[in-house]
C-alpha cells in the first residue's frame, strides 16, 4: 500500500517579499502589521548592544530599507496583475521599507538601554502610521505614481515625515 504524502504547496516568492513575509495577509491594518518587523528589529539590535549610532544598527534597518524598497519596485507589477488590482492591501513591503527611515534617526544615543528607546520607537511607529494613513502632500499626489514606484515613493515621503516629527519631537525634549 502506497503512503500518501501531502506536501503544503510552496509560496510565491515575491508574494513573501511584498507582503513582509505574509503579514500582509493579516486582518485589520496589515500596513500596521507590515511596519512592525523594522520596530522590533531596531529593539533587538539595541538590546544585543548595537546602538542607533552604530554601523550595525544603521547598515542593518539601511538594508531593511533597501530590500524591501527593492521588492517594491521590482515586483508590484507581476503582483497586481496576478490579483487584478492596483495597490492590494496585502502589499506591505512599503510600509516595511517606509518605517525604517524615523528609525534610523532615532534620536537615542548609541549607549542607550533597551527601555529608553522604547517610547521612541513607539513613538516613530504612531507617527509614521498617522502620516502613511493622512497622507498629507506630497504623498497622496506621488501614490499616483505607475507600479511599485507608486506604491512605494508615499511611504518613503510618510517616513521622512516621521523622521522630522520624530527629531523635533527630540529637540523639544533636549
Amino acid at each position: 500500500m502506497k503512503q500518501v504524502v501531502i506536501v503544503p504547496p510552496i509560496p510565491n516568492p515575491p508574494s513573501l517579499w511584498l507582503t513582509t513575509f505574509g503579514l500582509g495577509r493579516l486582518r485589520p491594518a496589515p500596513g500596521s502589521w507590515g511596519s512592525l518587523p523594522p520596530c522590533g528589529l531596531a529593539l533587538a539590535l539595541i538590546a544585543m548592544g548595537a546602538g542607533t549610532g552604530s554601523w550595525a544598527y544603521l547598515g542593518t534597518l539601511a538594508a531593511v530599507l533597501c530590500v524591501f524598497s527593492l521588492a517594491c519596485v521590482v515586483q508590484t507589477d507581476a503582483f497586481e496583475k496576478s490579483l487584478g488590482r492596483k495597490d492590494p492591501g496585502s502589499i506591505c513591503a512599503d510600509e516595511t521599507a517606509g518605517m525604517c527611515l524615523p528609525l534610523l534617526v532615532l534620536p537615542v544615543s548609541a549607549d542607550s538601554a533597551v527601555w529608553p528607546s522604547v517610547p521612541w520607537i513607539v513613538g516613530a511607529f504612531l507617527a509614521f502610521r498617522l502620516i502613511d494613513i493622512v497622507k498629507p502632500w506630497p504623498a497622496g499626489a506621488i501614490q499616483r505614481v505607475p507600479g511599485g514606484w507608486g506604491v512605494l515613493l508615499d511611504d518613503l515621503v510618510a517616513g521622512v515625515y516621521a523622521a522630522g516629527m520624530l527629531w523635533a519631537a527630540w529637540m523639544a525634549t533636549a
